[in-house]
């Protein structure tokens, strides 16, 4: 393979799909056991329950939000179910991309704040910084990934951006070149077939 058919090989567009659909599946199980009885019943011990040995100057950031869902704490418990249902359905089918990485991150980051305390308290023994902020970190390298791979072919975004002019806004982070979305349909044709000249 000379230099130039290297520079030029383009690596298949399906793995990251797949990364991104598996990593929605992993969300979709964590959605339905947000739906379950349990969940809306232990909701807002857990809150209160990661205030316990946190350091005094992170009292008021766990008062404010113990008060705010104290008294609506079913409505809390659904509004945190139906968003993790919601970030699941989009990463499995690809529905706003860029929105829902976004979005994710947000959310993740502030679940990790509160229901899982900054994964503290931080002291002698403690082997955990909670599995939320893995998860926006995770949601981050989709985005960077979404950025550097383009447009994805096995999502609900390549058929809306054909559709729908100002679709990229909510899917990419930059806009799609017309040799781009030519190119996604290329890379998927298998090795084995002749590519039309």
């Amino acid at each position: 393979m000379t230099p130039t058919q290297a520079a030029s090989y383009r690596y298949p567009a399906w793995p990251k799909d797949a990364l991104r659909i598996s990593f929605g599946i992993i969300w979709l199980i964590d959605a339905v056991l947000k739906w379950l009885p349990g969940f809306r019943a232990d909701y807002m011990s857990t809150i209160m329950g990661q205030a316990d040995g946190q350091p005094g100057w992170l009292k008021g950031w766990f008062d404010f939000w113990i008060n705010l869902q104290h008294p609506q704490a079913t409505f809390f418990a659904y509004l945190v179910a139906a968003a993790e249902t919601l970030i699941a359905v989009a990463l499995i089918t690809g529905f706003a991309r860029k929105l829902t990485y976004i979005a994710a991150i947000v959310f993740s980051l502030l679940i990790w704040a509160t229901a899982e305390g900054f994964g503290g308290p931080y002291t002698s023994g403690a082997a955990d910084i909670g599995t939320a902020v893995i998860y926006a970190v995770v949601f981050a390298a989709l985005l960077a990934l979404s950025y550097y791979a383009g447009v994805a072919r096995f999502s609900a975004d390549y058929y809306l951006e054909k559709k729908i002019s100002w679709w990229w806004r909510l899917a990419e982070l930059r806009r799609p070149a017309p040799s781009l979305a030519a190119a996604a349909t290329a890379d998927d044709t298998p090795a084995s077939q002749p590519q039309a000249v």
